[in-house]
């Protein structure tokens, strides 16, 4: 590999070892050879003042990088002074110079890190400048302590781009709400973080999704993530430290060998103040209401002009969405008034129970819906109770027969349904079966038959003619449907021998960008759990620690110190996705008190 393109022209060697890739990164700088196009990123040739430098003065400071070829600026937020200063550094372009500049006056007998990785480019093709990180003193000596890490998201595990880690030795839970860290450092595209030069002490360490560039921490838009105790650097800072060479993000293998000092998993929590922050009039008898924050405590609720028990109500789990329905069958108003009770956040941040009065208006769409009084304007569909009932032949013995009404029904014939098995030489037999209610949709029914699904059966459920009524006032219309178990040698199963179960766990099968979830269940006992019907690919397997045994993944609370409730991914090989070849059964043991250790 040629070295002369490396070479600075300024005496001091200190930035040649800090700007050499490692071996076999794939930022090269030997010289193109002609005729290709240039992939070569521009080098720093000289910087002033110069690397390490000390009694930097703190009044109109300003650093000069100076490159070997033309630049531009591609991300002027790639530019990171830590700590960082209330306004942002200032960078312009003269010449083949990039010179930052500080709006306002730099602290004294300070080590600050300036920060270039992602920020510039060279000015013709584009090739980004892979980074460097310049060190200076405003006093007398350099802060020589440094420390890596890495940042998740804490329900996929999936490294965060583009987070602000904070360090504050200012230990109060009230810091990053108040004031800027003091040292700060950006994560690369795989989450990983390094800081350099920074002072032998004590930290309080955070991270964030930092919207609006502000080194602060903002509850209400931003995710949070925190260390569990305080953190002391243990690492003095030299240029051999391979976790501080600048690599191609593209080359997964230099990347992933970089380790890691500590992992903070980052997460939206709930906001602390609670208010209707949205309402929506979504049918002629049918709205929404949306709250803030989780956990709304409504005390009443009614509708002007209308008795309580005409209104019909329910939560999400999550308690921040409440859907309502007029049980009314008569022509609504185009505007509802709710009268409602809740517990309301006031001006000195203490929820108190309020009164509100909330208006739901039609929209013209709704409008036009309502104004189809006569039979003549109405089609048949629009004098129905309507409804879905589905069957998943991959998922029905788990689920089982799924009714869901699109409004609540009023009137119910479930002894009416006929569920019959007809077996390979086509005998008929009723099958006796179970009805549950949906815990967290009071329209979502489940049919499930009281003995096992047996292969080779055809399963039929029968809702028959005029035997719901909705809240409008219509029947429901006949309909029928048949499901029969897959062919199990045509798909691939995973199955988990799981043992070590001490508390609640939520195991789900996710697909491979982490995003959908194709199967879940509840354990609380040790034993096998199958996912069948798997059709080849990559999939996930999530397992969160459910602490409060709520059967839903909680987030974590900044200020009362908690995290999120732990999530751990099964492995295969040390590799997250788990290749699922045709027609194969895949058996793997887990112990959960050995994962969750």
């Amino acid at each position: 590999m040629k070295l002369s393109k490396f070479l600075p022209l300024i005496p001091a060697a200190l930035v040649i070892g800090s700007l050499m890739f490692p071996s076999g990164c794939a930022n090269t700088t030997a010289s193109p050879s002609g005729g290709p196009k240039d992939t070569i990123p521009p080098v720093i040739v000289k910087i002033s003042p110069l690397p390490g430098a000390v009694n930097v003065p703190v009044h109109n400071t300003s650093i000069k990088f100076t490159f070997n070829e033309y630049v531009t600026i591609k991300d002027a937020n790639g530019i990171l002074l830590s700590p960082p200063l209330e306004k942002k550094p200032k960078a312009v372009i003269r010449g083949k110079s990039v010179v930052v500049s500080f709006e306002e006056d730099l602290m004294p007998n300070t080590t600050y890190t300036l920060d270039l990785t992602g920020a510039i480019a060279d000015n013709n093709e584009g090739n980004l400048y892979p980074g460097y990180t310049l060190a200076f003193s405003t006093g007398d000596q350099l802060d020589s302590m440094c420390v890596t890490g890495l940042i998740q998201d804490c329900s996929t595990l999936l490294p965060l781009k583009g987070a602000t880690v904070l360090f504050y030795k200012d230990h109060a839970d009230s810091a990053i709400f108040l004031h800027r860290p003091d040292a700060a450092a950006h994560t690369d595209d795989w989450g990983f973080f390094s800081l350099r030069n920074i002072k032998d002490t004590l930290y309080r360490v955070y991270a964030l999704k930092d919207l609006n560039n502000n080194n602060k921490y903002d509850p209400e838009t931003e995710s949070v993530g925190f260390l569990d105790s305080l953190f002391r650097p243990v690492r003095v800072i030299n240029d051999t430290l391979y976790e501080f060479k600048k690599f191609n993000m593209k080359d997964t293998s230099l990347c992933l060998a970089r380790k890691t000092e500590m992992e903070l998993s980052v997460f939206r929590e709930p906001p602390s103040k609670q208010m209707i922050l949205k309402k929506e009039r979504v049918g002629l008898r049918t709205a929404y209401l949306t709250f803030m924050s989780p956990n709304a405590v409504v005390h009443d609720m009614r509708i002007k002009g209308l008795p309580r028990e005409k209104l019909i109500s329910q939560f999400n789990m999550q308690r921040d969405s409440l859907e309502l329905w007029v049980n009314e069958p008569r022509k609504m108003p185009d505007t509802l008034q709710l009268v409602i009770r809740y517990d309301k956040t006031d001006t000195t941040g203490v929820r108190k129970p309020t009164d509100e009065t909330v208006k739901l208006a039609l929209d013209k769409k709704l409008k036009a819906e309502q104004s189809k009084s006569s039979s003549r304007d109405r089609k048949h569909e629009d004098t129905l109770c309507v409804y879905k009932v589905s069957a998943d032949p991959t998922a029905v013995e788990q689920y089982g027969f799924e009714l869901e009404f699109q409004y609540p029904v009023v009137e119910e014939g479930w002894d009416s349904l006929l569920l019959r098995s007809v077996n390979p030489r086509q005998q008929q037999a009723l099958v006796p079966f179970t009805l549950t209610r949906d815990s967290t949709n009071l329209r979502k029914f489940r049919v499930m038959p009281n003995e096992p699904f047996q292969k080779g059966f055809d399963y039929i459920l029968r809702v028959p003619h005029r035997r719901f009524k909705d809240i409008n006032g219509f029947y429901n219309d006949s309909s029928l449907v048949k499901v029969t178990l897959p062919d199990e040698e045509k798909y691939s199963s995973i199955r988990l021998d799981i043992s070590g179960v001490h508390n609640k766990y939520i195991i789900e099968l996710l697909n491979e960008k982490r995003d959908k979830i194709i199967r879940s269940f509840i354990v609380e006992e040790d034993g096998p759990l199958v996912f069948p019907y798997l059709n080849n690919g990559s999939y996930c397997i999530r397992i969160t620690e459910d602490r409060n045994r709520n059967n839903m993944v909680d987030t974590g609370n900044l200020l009362e110190h908690r995290q999120p409730e732990k999530v751990q991914f099964f492995k295969v090989n040390d590799q997250f996705l788990i290749k699922v070849l045709d027609k194969a059964e895949m058996i793997w043991t887990i112990n959960l008190e050995e994962l969750f250790k």
